[in-house]
Formats: structure tokens, sequence, C-alpha cells
């Protein structure tokens, strides 16, 4: 009511510095599942803060100086960020924003609010992974036996509970264990995903109903060739990706 008539500052008019600037990082949670096991991909950090602990592959949004070269986007800024900490080439793996942490502690040199990711990596480009250069090993643990909260940098283990609970929410909603899997997969490899993620066991016989169900529903379709078994060759299959709209 009181602005009634009251023109606004044209943008060029306003001052950055004026107001408080919170820089913004962005950090990714990323799976695989070898050997029927969760994995977590963990660099160590090879500068203060937290040099030598394990964290979280991710780093700084980049801004732009001028109005008209603002930087990127988050979302750009995550997949650029999973390329280099990885050496994954881009749009190899499933990425999706997590949630946005801006706790005012959570980053002992200034004020930094993250905004966090998750990406799923097929375990046949496991063997592409090596670490960045601001790190000094990148390493696969097992979410279940191997990390421990109190290693983790930063407020990492916080971001890393979330991230389990949403893909293994994800896991009964959406397609997104084709994401863990080989291109070609047996029904035995897609109950491992299931299994690794959710941390439990499935029933063989229930679980090739629920295969077969994806199946007449054309979510999957058989691949040529077969995978050799412990008893004879099984089936391959793969998953039918929905083509974009023209």
């Amino acid at each position: 009511m009181g602005n009634r008539g009251k023109a606004s500052p044209a943008p060029e008019a306003y001052r950055p510095d004026d107001y408080p600037r919170p820089s913004v990082t962005v950090d990714i949670v990323i799976f695989t599942v070898l050997d029927r096991d969760l994995k977590l991909l963990l660099i160590q950090r090879g500068e203060a803060p937290f040099e030598g602990r394990w964290a979280l592959p991710g780093g700084f949004v980049r801004v732009g100086d001028t109005m008209a070269d603002r930087g990127e986007g988050l979302d750009e800024a995550a997949a650029r960020e999973l390329a280099e900490e990885t050496g994954l080439p881009e749009g190899s793996a499933y990425l999706a924003q997590l949630h946005c942490f801006g706790a005012p502690q959570r980053d002992p040199r200034m004020r930094v609010i993250t905004v966090a990711y998750f990406a799923l990596v097929r375990p046949d480009l496991v063997p592409v992974v090596e670490a960045g250069s601001d790190a000094k090993q990148a390493r696969w643990f097992s979410v279940r036996e191997e990390v421990k909260s109190e290693q983790l940098a930063f407020d990492h283990a916080e971001i890393l509970q979330m991230a389990v609970a949403r893909i293994r929410e994800q896991l009964d909603l959406a397609p997104i264990a084709f994401e863990l899997v080989p291109a070609t997969f047996t029904i035995a490899e897609l109950r491992a995903v299931h299994e690794a993620v959710k941390g439990v066991s499935y029933d063989a016989g229930n679980f090739r109903r629920r295969f077969m169900r994806m199946l007449t529903d054309g979510i999957i379709e058989q691949a040529p060739g077969k995978r050799p078994t412990g008893t004879k060759p099984a089936k391959v299959y793969r998953f039918v990706r929905p083509h974009p709209p023209r």
C-alpha cells in the first residue's frame, strides 16, 4: 500500500555489495552397486578445511562479475563438478537434485549454502572414475559397512543420510534401479540392486513376478544375448527409455 505509485529502481541501480552474499556450493552423493553392495564415492580432501578427511565430491558454483555474465546455474554446476571430480563424461550418470542445506556454521570458512544432488553410476563405468585435481584420492565405500559419520567433512553425513532415504523411496516410484545395472542385465542382477539399495532380501519368485509385470508393461524388454551363470545361461534385458517428445 505504502509503495503505490513509487517507481522500483532499475536493475542497474542495484548495488550487490549492499546485500548479504553467502557463497553457494553443490555437493553430490554418488552411488553405485558393486558385488551386491551399495557403494558411495568419497574424495579425500587435499586442502583445508578438513584436509585429509573424506567428503562428498562438489565445489563452488561459478558466479559472474557482470550483469551480462552471472555465472552458471545449479544443474550446470552439479554436472560440471560431477565430471571434474570423477572423470566421468558429462551425461553418463543419472543426476538429480536432493535438498538445500544452509546451517550457518556448516562451513568453518564462511557462510556457505550447499545444494545437494545424488548421482547413480552404472557398475561398468566405475573403472573410469578418478579423483579430481583438488583431491588426494577417490574411493568407493560400502554405505552399510565402511562409512562412518564422524569421519566425513562438513555436514556430509546428514546429506548422505537424506540421499540414502531418497533413493530407497524412489526405487519403488521411479525407474532409477536401471541406472545402477549394466546396459543389459538379468533378473538376478536387477534384484541384487533392489536388495543393495533397500538393505533387505527379496523372495526370488515374488521378484520374478514383479519383473514380468515390468516386461508386460513395456518398461523393460528382452535384449540379444545371454549372460553365463553358475547353472545355465540367463536371458538379458534392457530398460526401454521413453522417446523425448517431438
